[in-house]
């Protein structure tokens, strides 16, 4: 046992540890802070021809509102990306998607999320109509400047609330409807997760996570308890079906990863995570929650695609597969993504790209799992 000098050593070595290790830290988020997007280059380390690498800002509707737009060729097909309730954008550093060497990009950071965060916005105008019409917006605004008669709208998870609805109600705009772990009824699926998690942990031995889980019960009768969705990532995580199959910690695979996103400047990394932490799960959670899209949106007159994980649980791929099958389209086709979670676009990247490049953009369902 220390004592005397021997533990004020001791103690000041580990102050001294944690403070160098705290400096590094900082060092690095502030090193990977430039706020420039990347540019893509050629075999000589020049900018590649033809290319695009833009972070822009464009008034949508009145409010000031950030995208990034990425494309290895100028004049490919527009693809808007609509995230769902925080932009994942920064998550391409690590997960590549492949999707620019098919695409002009544009990875929207919605009204009120990420680089397009205000804190003076109104969030009670911040409805599923006022959404909508931004999405609307947008779309307009890319076919206006890059020359397209149509674009290509893919949207993941929260984002696929709004998507398939634009795409229902202004099939004129799209050439096309890409559904991400789509979204149809959502509180059922919150029970069916929940309902899986109690088995999956009772089966495991691990008390302490169900008495968490039936502290916080998920029922088909009134709202979502905010106690369960403070603990249900963390659940999921733990069971890997949540984000991604192999996502254990929300912390070191999405914070940490926002941090040292360099096309985020520091000022944006912040405005990421404000925006996340005032908008919950989702601006329009308790729109999402409450309405029942299989009811609402049973034919579009685009072609359709669902891209969906196996072990998806925080948008039911059950769900997700039923809404499918009631949905009347010219084209369309339900992939099923055996080692993904709720992120195929990042966790299986190289079967979304072949199936973007030998079915979507030729407006077929020929590798469909189910039609």
């Amino acid at each position: 046992m220390l004592t005397g000098k021997a533990a004020l050593y001791a103690l000041a070595a580990f102050v001294g540890f944690v403070a160098a290790g705290l400096l590094v830290a900082v060092g690095l988020v502030w090193i990977n802070s430039s706020g420039r997007p990347k540019p893509f280059l050629d075999s000589r380390g020049n900018p590649l021809a033809g290319s695009i690498s833009e972070k822009i800002f464009v008034n949508i509707n009145g409010t000031k509102q950030g995208m990034f737009i990425k494309g290895k060729r100028r004049n490919a097909p527009v693809l808007l990306y609509l995230h769902g309730g925080m932009p994942d954008y920064f998550l391409t550093d690590k997960y590549p998607t492949g999707l620019d060497e098919l695409f002009t990009v544009v990875w929207w950071e919605q009204r009120g999320s990420g680089i397009s965060y205000d804190s003076g916005l109104d969030r009670s105008a911040m409805t599923v109509d006022t959404m909508m019409n931004d999405v609307i917006t947008v779309a307009d605004y890319l076919r206006q400047r890059f020359r397209q008669d149509r674009i290509y709208l893919m949207g993941h998870s929260g984002g696929t609330f709004l998507g398939i609805k634009v795409a229902a109600t202004h099939p004129e705009l799209f050439r096309a409807y890409i559904g991400v772990s789509q979204i149809s009824r959502q509180k059922v699926s919150e029970k069916l997760a929940y309902d899986y998690m109690v088995r999956r942990f009772a089966a495991e031995g691990n008390a302490d996570m169900v008495g968490k889980l039936r502290e916080s019960p998920v029922t088909l009768t009134g709202q979502i308890p905010d106690s369960y969705l403070k603990i249900r990532d963390e659940a999921m995580h733990e069971l890997g079906i949540g984000t991604m199959r192999n996502m254990r910690n929300v912390f070191t695979d999405l914070f940490i990863p926002s941090l040292l996103f360099d096309e985020y400047s520091l000022g944006e990394k912040y405005r990421l995570w404000a925006g996340k932490s005032h908008a919950g799960v989702s601006v329009i959670w308790n729109d999402i929650i409450s309405r029942d899209l299989s009811e609402e949106i049973t034919s579009l007159d685009i072609p359709v695609y669902f891209l969906h994980g196996r072990y998806d649980y925080t948008c039911s791929f059950s769900l997700a597969e039923e809404f499918f099958r009631k949905i009347e389209a010219p084209v369309k086709g339900f992939y099923i993504f055996e080692k993904s979670a709720h992120c195929p676009l990042f966790e299986e990247p190289l079967k979304t790209v072949g199936i973007i490049r030998d079915d979507i953009l030729r407006g077929r369902d020929d590798h469909a799992d189910v039609k």
